[in-house]
């Protein structure tokens, strides 16, 4: 059993590791507010990770070593030290939420509330990354994340080093093997399941176990490590005196450290396969910087200074409030938020963070009556993590809007891939509605998924053929077509023709895509702090932007070519897209204030449906679509008007029902009334089936 004394004993403090903390959670921030600024400011998450690893694993090796380790204490200390600050940051999001988010994103906080309250927020971050969920910008708790890793190394570390002292393992074998088998799997990871990779903590714990390294050299290799610092620093410095040698390491050990963590921040980007091989970067600077010891030049006069303390103090609870509040005011204002308006929340933010260390987290860490504090601070923490689990239970509490619930519900509004079966075919899921031998094979995007619940309805009538859906969202159904934010989409076509190779039941194919999305150009350069997809065309060598320009020109003419080669051996149909754009999304029906979303909704909800004219760029790019396919033989169907009849769009139904879920993607009730472009294709009947 572990020891039951108290009192542990606490690493010596180093002014430089808060200075690096400060760095680490400013680069986080700016990456956050300007990513054009720091475009790899979010490896500072990294730098996290090795200090906390470093600083814990030097407390449970020195407590081990004097007898006075204790699970009960080391855990208290971890909930006086998260637990105040991120209870507060809940309880405001939570309350700020209520009256800022539509049911759907209210549901979604509210599980984001439950994970961050049980220190599980990465795991369901992970399983929810599909491309109909919620952007990353409009996910005001995305940052706990980092916090779950944390947590869950905390959880397993002291116990497996415990185990590994008492029966007298080599402990460096240990710490290395968890490092180096956590490397490994995060390198394999990265290149098939860069979500997992960047999510898991298996593919994680190699950044804080190297801390953990670099404690275990600095306790139990004191000797050896002065004796290496002194002869490696004599080679750099053979004409100075002898008691200067041992400085020369340390000092080319910070200014390593510090490059290589600043090359972190402005080479690594998010188009890059991360964490990966990359990691190394951020891993390794941090590792040299606190390894150069608090005398370093660069740490004693870069990293010690009273700004980089002061802000390493606060460095916690400055990472827990500025993601909120920016994340906030991007789902307020319906957009990235202006320039002035980031910076002044990064202001408030700090502000934020230095009242929560001073009023909150002071207080609690280092007061008195530490017993009834934990336990006040646990029951807390049960409250709100079951006050949004509850909130997330009951759909958001859509009852908040009262006659506008509907509207806010409308959002959520989506059945694919409900009623279907999933097999897995090379990596990817097939959903089938009926034999393993399907007659139609569904090949495109999202704007194919949305007939899924359609196709599940004929099936369960008896009166569907056999169906396949083969589809990701945010993929174009192009040949050697990929984007930015959904690098698995790149040889999703290879696989579908594979699959149809192995498939000789069927006869025809059906292709839908938001081609509006892919080959309209926008109106502008994006602002590249948004959520932008970009797409690219991938030709040999040469990869490019397709959404305007010579790419898309090149991209279309991919298509065409695509779908005439189809032809030739099945009965091809492309579905032209439906329209879409702004006006049709449920949010902005609930017009305030200029097409800004109102803080506070229950008291300023207009409903403001309208009617709209069709974007005549889809228009043209209909006609142009339709003029290339003719020739191949493929069937091109049209479904615009039936939304948008003589080119009049309406957002809602006669009963006044949100006809689109979001911007471009329609509801099941709506395709199931009115869109019957599919219905004759997928029926067994030769007329319309019966509704």
């Amino acid at each position: 059993m572990p020891s039951q004394q108290s009192h542990l004993s606490r690493p010596h403090y180093r002014p430089d590791i808060d200075g690096l903390r400060a760095i680490a959670v400013l680069a986080v921030v700016a990456f956050h507010a300007f990513p054009n600024w720091v475009r790899g400011g979010f490896t500072g998450v990294d730098v996290f990770f090795v200090i906390s690893g470093y600083l814990i694993s030097t407390i449970i090796f020195e407590n081990l070593d004097k007898g006075t380790f204790s699970f009960s204490e080391f855990y208290a200390r971890r909930i006086k030290r998260i637990f105040p600050d991120l209870i507060l940051v809940l309880v405001a999001c939570f309350a700020f939420g209520w009256f800022a988010l539509l049911a759907d994103e209210y549901k979604q906080l509210g599980k984001h509330i439950a994970a961050g309250a049980g220190f599980i927020a990465n795991i369901v971050l992970w399983r929810e990354s599909g491309y109909f969920d919620n952007a990353a910008a409009t996910k005001p708790l995305l940052h706990l994340w980092s916090l779950g890793i944390e947590e869950q190394f905390y959880i397993v570390w002291p116990l497996s080093l415990w185990l590994a002292y008492k029966r007298k393992f080599n402990l460096l074998a240990v710490i290395g093997a968890v490092a180096v088998g956590s490397f490994i799997l995060n390198l394999m990871e990265v290149k098939h399941h860069a979500v997992a990779a960047f999510y898991s903590p298996q593919t994680r714990f190699w950044e804080l176990s190297s801390g953990s390294l670099l404690a275990w050299a600095t306790l139990y290799k004191k000797n050896v490590f002065n004796f290496m610092k002194g002869k490696i620093g004599s080679a750099f410095g053979v004409f100075i005196k002898k008691e200067k040698q041992k400085k020369n390491l340390s000092n080319i050990l910070s200014f390593v450290g510090l490059w290589l963590v600043a090359c972190g921040f402005w080479k690594i980007n998010r188009e890059l396969s991360f964490p990966g091989v990359w990691a190394l970067a951020p891993v390794l600077g941090a590792m040299c910087i606190i390894a150069a010891g608090p005398q370093a030049w660069g740490n004693r006069i870069v990293l010690s200074n009273k700004v980089a303390v002061w802000f390493g103090l606060i460095s916690f609870p400055l990472y827990l409030w500025h993601w909120p509040l920016l994340s906030f005011a991007r789902i307020i204002e319906g957009q990235v938020p202006g320039h002035n308006t980031r910076i002044s929340l990064v202001f408030l933010s700090v502000g934020l963070a230095w009242l929560t260390y001073k009023i909150i987290e002071c207080p609690v860490r280092f007061g008195k009556r530490s017993k009834s504090k934990i336990v006040v601070l646990v029951i807390l923490m049960v409250i709100i993590g079951g006050a949004g689990y509850g909130s997330y239970m009951k759909n958001g509490l859509g009852f908040r809007f009262g006659n506008y619930e509907r509207i806010s519900n409308a959002v959520g509004d989506w059945g694919y891939p409900k009623g279907l079966r999933a097999i897995t075919f090379q990596g990817i899921p097939i959903y089938l509605n009926a034999s393993d031998k399907p007659e139609i094979v569904l090949f495109g995007d999202s704007h194919l998924e949305q007939y899924g619940p359609e196709v599940a309805y004929l099936t369960k009538k008896g009166k569907a053929k056999s169906v396949a859906f083969i589809t990701g969202g945010g993929c174009p159904p192009i040949p050697n077509v990929y984007e930015n934010q959904h690098p698995s989409c790149l040889g999703l076509t290879d696989k579908f023709l594979a699959y149809l190779k192995k498939t000789p039941s069927v006869k025809d194919i059906v292709i839908a895509a938001c081609f509006n999305c892919y080959f309209i150009d926008n109106a502008g350069p994006p602002d590249p702090a948004e959520d932008v997809y970009r797409y690219y065309y991938k030709k040999g060598s040469l990869i490019e932007p397709f959404r305007g320009g010579g790419g898309k020109n090149a991209s279309i003419g991919a298509f065409v070519d695509f779908v005439a080669g189809l032809q030739k051996n099945y009965k091809v149909y492309v579905l032209m897209d439906n329209p879409h754009g702004r006006m049709f999304d449920p949010k902005f029906m609930l017009d305030f204030h200029d097409g800004r979303r109102p803080i506070f909704l229950p008291y300023s909800y207009r409903f403001n449906p309208g009617r709209f004219s069709r974007d005549p760029r889809e228009i043209s790019l209909e006609n142009e679509l339709a003029a290339r396919l003719l020739p191949t033989g493929a069937v091109v169907i049209d479904q615009a008007h039936l939304v948008c009849p003589n080119n009049l769009c309406i957002s809602v139904d006669d009963l006044g029902r949100p006809i689109y879920k979001d911007s471009s993607h329609m509801r099941p009730f709506f395709i199931r009334e009115r869109m019957d472009a599919l219905d004759k294709i997928v029926s067994r009947l030769d007329c319309d089936p019966v509704k």
